[in-house]
């Protein structure tokens, strides 16, 4: 087995800021307590001289207009199950080591990714786009690849014989214990873990518990270390914390991205795509902003749900400024995969029609952009009916002539000599077609179509009325 380690160690302060980078200096703190401390900072905070573990008393008066935001657990580890479930796609043992570890096993997926080093440079592309920092590491046992992980060591051992001398030069600081058995570890020297392997295993239990020499023995392999593997969710869902209030529909589509990152990968990896979408924008003092996603459908393209979202806050009034902004799936399907080809085929010109419908019911509404479908009725005006766009009616079409364009109502046309005028006299080209129907429902008509060509060579639909007083009248264009 190799397993391969991925650690946050920026995790607290990506919660806040991975949506857009923070307005000056920012410090995440343990509580919002009269005694809490640092617990991570941005370079902002950095340059300023706030360092982690500092008070927050201490920190706020190195550096003025320090923003401090109390650490939120819960949303640390939600966002590592939700990095958890974009990392099945990788392979199909994942597992949350810590607060801030997640472990893949991907001795079975190296093959499938082309081998260790672009499985490696994937990963990173994809913890990159989620908007965290990560500190990789590979070794044939978990624990081990944990230890290399949190000594920021990027390592790619895949065979246990180096295993030791590469765990031999870690420092014990690494290592699952308190901070009083660290310190007496550096008292007596063992700095290192090859210091430690070098004592008896007799007296480091009594001294540091009796676990102590099983730790060891697992991150070399000697011992099981049998990990919990992560199971995603059904549905997907996250929320995503502004680090400063926003307003306009730029700032918002790109914190928006970092959640559609994470429901593309989440979407890759369960083999489905998202046909429904609800996203929720929260605002301080006011009632939340929420609105759906309804696309033709099912995907799972990032740029393209990008697009559509962008359109849709663009002609979005909010009430005010958002602080946080929340995705959730309300509808996925399975997606089937297709083969690509060389030239364009029947199904990449549909889906590229689909996703322009998407696109301009995001920006013109839903009820903008219809289809239409042909209806089994003589009378022109009745002959048709709004659909969804690309619906099968099962409806034949009209083997005669039809203009593309119709008038609401048709227009009265001037006659000279018993001849049609329309910014000239007309030229009768086809007909007549009579049209007499109606008679049923109390909306008969009777009437000649002629097709007719005006003084600038358009092609133009007009009918002379049989009944009543008669006269020509417009009724449509041909394209």
């Amino acid at each position: 087995m190799l397993w391969l380690a991925l650690r946050f160690p920026l995790l607290p302060l990506e919660i806040f800021t991975r949506a857009v980078a923070a307005p000056g200096p920012l410090a995440i703190a343990s509580s919002t307590g009269a005694g809490a401390g640092i617990v991570v900072c941005n370079r902002g905070a950095r340059e300023r001289g706030v360092r982690a573990g500092m008070p927050v008393a201490a920190a706020s008066a190195l550096a003025s207009g320090l923003r401090v935001l109390a650490r939120d657990v819960a949303a640390e580890h939600a966002a590592l199950e939700r990095i958890a479930a974009c990392a099945t796609r990788y392979t199909c043992l994942v597992s949350i080591a810590s607060s801030s570890e997640v472990l893949l096993e991907v001795g079975g997926s190296m093959k499938l990714f082309g081998g260790l080093d672009r499985l490696w440079a994937a990963i990173e592309r994809e913890t990159a786009s989620l908007g965290y920092a990560a500190c990789l590491a590979c070794a044939p046992t978990p624990f081990a690849a944990q230890l290399f992980a949190r000594a920021a060591m990027p390592v790619r051992i895949s065979h246990r014989d180096a295993l030791a001398a590469g765990l031999a030069k870690l420092p014990v600081d690494v290592l699952d214990l308190p901070p009083d058995l660290i310190a007496f570890l550096h008292e007596v020297g063992a700095s290192s873990i090859a210091a430690c392997l070098e004592l008896p295993r007799a007296g480091l239990a009594r001294r540091l518990g009796g676990d102590f020499p099983g730790m060891l023995d697992r991150a070399l392999g000697r011992a099981p270390d049998p990990r919990p593997a992560f199971l995603p969710p059904e549905n997907f869902a996250s929320t995503l914390q502004l680090p400063a209030p926003a307003a306009d529909a730029v700032s918002l589509t790109f914190a928006a991205r970092r959640l559609l990152a994470e429901l593309t990968g989440f979407l890759a990896a369960a083999g489905k795509g998202a046909q429904s979408l609800r996203f929720t924008l929260a605002h301080e003092g006011r009632g939340a902003t929420r609105f759906d996603l309804e696309l033709a459908a099912a995907t799972r393209d990032p740029g393209h749900l990008c697009d559509v979202l962008r359109e849709r806050l663009q002609r979005l009034a909010l009430p005010g400024p958002a602080i946080a902004i929340a995705l959730e799936s309300l509808l996925l399907l399975p997606l089937r995969s297709r083969n690509l080809s060389f030239l364009p085929d029947t199904s990449e010109h549909a889906e590229t029609v689909t996703r322009l419908v998407e696109r301009l019911r995001a920006r013109l509404g839903e009820k903008a952009v219809r289809g239409l479908a042909p209806v089994p009725d003589h009378r022109p005006e009745r002959a048709w009916r709004a659909t969804e766009p690309g619906a099968e009616t099962g409806t034949p079409r009209p083997r005669l002539p039809r203009p593309l364009w119709l008038l609401d109502s048709p227009r009265r046309l001037a006659e000279v000599a018993g001849v049609p005028q329309h910014e000239g006299t007309l030229t009768l080209l086809a007909g007549p077609e009579r049209i007499e129907s109606g008679w049923w429902d109390g909306d008969d008509i009777a009437r000649d179509y002629f097709v007719a060509r005006d003084p600038a060579s358009s092609l133009l639909w007009i009918y002379r009325e049989r009944a009543g007083s008669g006269g020509w009248y417009l009724h449509g264009f041909f394209a």
